[in-house]
């Protein structure tokens, strides 16, 4: 793979592909009369909107961890039998967690294989809801899937959460998405959201901004080029966006990259970086910038001490291993600590030379295919093994970075 020493275009990215699974669920809950515009075009879109529609009892949702978990919760409020499927990797995910919680507020759902994991028997029924507890440091979309049909319930939900809550910015992208659609929700303290029983109402159109994950990407391009007038447009991006993802704009800053919001959208452009002895982030409210933000690091030679990254062992793929595992090919090696942190300080003289051939791996995970694309900037010899897994979440991306 080979890319300009130039880097000058403007980029029209996916829709968010967070807000829009959460916007399918809540206009479905709110009887389908929404007018839902600029919908993603990712796998995982896609597959909630053809489990929504399906008249089918068997429903595959592939890969697509937010569709498996957001449409866990709908079909159990929901009148009729449904089995909910998914890949092989799909089916080694747990979903006990929620499982567990929908059966506590009346649920009727059964593993049709392994305990604790897909594939699932739900057979839809009234809810009669109430006050549940959750670990707080389980993944936001467990947390997001029992609010969502929380006004659907007869008593509403009051949800506790025990512990350090992680992603809290999903968790809130999710109350504000409910209220616009009609929901009564609310923080009663630190730890306990309320959800009243009150029936959403449909808007006569929503509209999806663009994904500021998927910005990450060219966050990094610029922070690698060698372009010093480097200028990236990024159109339809929010300032005051819901996605807790558009920090990247923060945390790019030390790595030099500079972001002004214009009337064309969001310009990047590069600025000097600001040399810092260890980068240090907790990213445990923005875990999908993990392997970006690694990546980047390592291409700049800047040491980094990333923590907050517990739940990236059940992602797509383990990402805290695929991380080390394909640096390690670059002679990087990056440590992990707890199961949720990864650094690296010393980068020696065991990395490769920039003509060296380095073949990545993508283990099924779009994010490892777009986070060591940009490598090409200073590996030219550089090839991503399975570039189709980029459908997930972002599938213009290759063609995007041919139009440069």
């Amino acid at each position: 793979m080979h890319l300009p020493a130039t880097l000058q275009a403007t980029i029209t990215l996916p829709s968010s592909k967070s807000i829009c699974n959460r916007a399918l669920i809540l206009a479905a809950l709110s009887g389908r009369q929404t007018q839902l515009e600029n919908l993603s075009d990712c796998d995982d879109t896609r597959v909630l909107v053809r489990a929504l529609q399906s008249e089918e009892e068997v429903i595959d949702i592939m890969a697509a961890g937010t569709a498996m978990r957001f449409s866990t919760a709908y079909f159990s409020t929901t009148p009729g039998t449904h089995l909910i499927t998914g890949t092989a990797r799909m089916r080694q995910r747990p979903i006990g967690v929620l499982v567990e919680a929908l059966r506590q507020l009346g649920a009727n759902v059964e593993y049709a294989e392994v305990e604790g994991f897909p594939p699932l028997r739900i057979s839809g029924r009234a809810l009669k809801g109430g006050a549940i507890s959750l670990p707080a440091d389980v993944s936001s979309q467990y947390i997001s899937a029992l609010l969502m049909v929380g006004p659907t319930l007869q008593e509403g939900l009051r949800l506790r959460l025990v512990g350090t809550i992680l992603s809290r910015p999903y968790i809130d992208m999710t109350i504000s998405l409910m209220r616009q659609f009609g929901a009564e929700v609310k923080w009663e303290d630190d730890a306990t959201i309320c959800v009243a029983p009150q029936p959403y109402r449909p808007l006569k159109e929503f509209r999806v901004e663009s994904d500021w994950s998927a910005a990450s990407y060219w966050y990094e391009l610029v922070a690698l080029s060698p372009d010093p007038d480097a200028r990236i447009v990024l159109p339809y991006l929010f300032e005051n966006s819901l996605q807790g993802d558009s920090r990247i704009r923060e945390f790019f800053i030390p790595l030099g990259v500079h972001t002004e919001f214009t009337t064309e959208g969001v310009v990047l452009t590069k600025r000097k970086a600001e040399a810092t002895e260890v980068f240090r982030l907790d990213l445990s409210e923005q875990p999908d910038l993990a392997q970006t933000l690694v990546v980047a690091c390592a291409m700049l030679r800047q040491p980094f001490h990333f923590t907050g990254l517990q739940t990236l062992k059940i992602k797509e793929t383990d990402r805290i291993t695929a991380l080390r595992t394909e640096l390690k090919k670059m002679g990087i090696r990056v440590k992990e600590a707890n199961d949720s942190e990864l650094f690296c300080s010393d980068f020696g003289a065991t990395e490769l030379p920039p003509n060296a051939f380095v073949s990545i791996d993508t283990y099924d995970d779009h994010r490892m295919a777009m986070a060591f694309a940009p490598c090409a900037l200073r590996y030219p010899n550089l090839r991503i093994n399975h570039p189709e897994v980029v459908s997930k979440s972002y599938p213009s991306f290759w063609q995007h970075l041919e139009s440069l």
